[in-house]
């Protein structure tokens, strides 16, 4: 059973059995890269457990962790239901170019419609780091832009880190 923990009116974390989750390093992969990972169409939480199993199942990268879920309002387009956002950090050789066009194929594998600009999305999958990769090229922004003022990238990125499970007691026992 889930731990929803409300930190405002309008964001509450989430920690499931799934979310955050550490697995050892890996060795073999040139990249570290961190992404943002994100629904509000269906049950988001089950789709997000099995992304991150369809993830460790890949051979194209190894998923190292994941963060803490939260709940927050859209942005842009507000007239649609909350999101449910976290992030992943995974360790690929692919180039940023190759990696975007895979997210974009999983998207795609998870049901997403791209219909306009922050529509209600099944998966929406962002690069938010690639290595110490700086870049702005008319598909890919690298950090990508505006992630220092998004909630739902910050607070899972602070339960990011090989102390998870010491993290996900400090989230339990939280008095927010």
């Amino acid at each position: 059973m889930p731990l929803k923990r409300p930190l405002d009116e309008q964001h509450c974390v989430i920690i499931n059995r799934c979310f955050p989750r550490y697995r050892a390093k890996p060795s073999g992969y040139r990249h570290r890269v961190v992404l943002g990972v994100g629904g509000n169409v269906g049950d988001t939480q089950r789709r997000l457990e099995r992304l991150w199993i369809y993830l460790c199942r890949s051979p194209q990268i190894y998923p190292i962790q994941n963060g803490i879920i939260v709940r927050n309002p859209p942005f842009g387009y507000t007239q649609q239901a909350d999101f449910y956002n976290t992030v992943m950090e995974i360790a690929t050789s692919l180039a940023p170019q190759r990696l975007l066009r895979w997210l974009l194929r999983i998207e795609k594998h998870f049901g997403r419609k791209r219909s306009f600009a922050n529509a209600p999305r099944t998966l929406d999958l962002d690069m938010i780091f690639f290595a110490n990769r700086v870049m702005n090229t008319k598909q890919l922004t690298l950090p990508h832009p505006g992630y220092k003022e998004r909630l739902s990238v910050l607070i899972p990125l602070r339960s990011l880190g090989p102390n998870a499970q010491k993290r996900r007691r400090l989230y339990e026992n939280l008095d927010l």
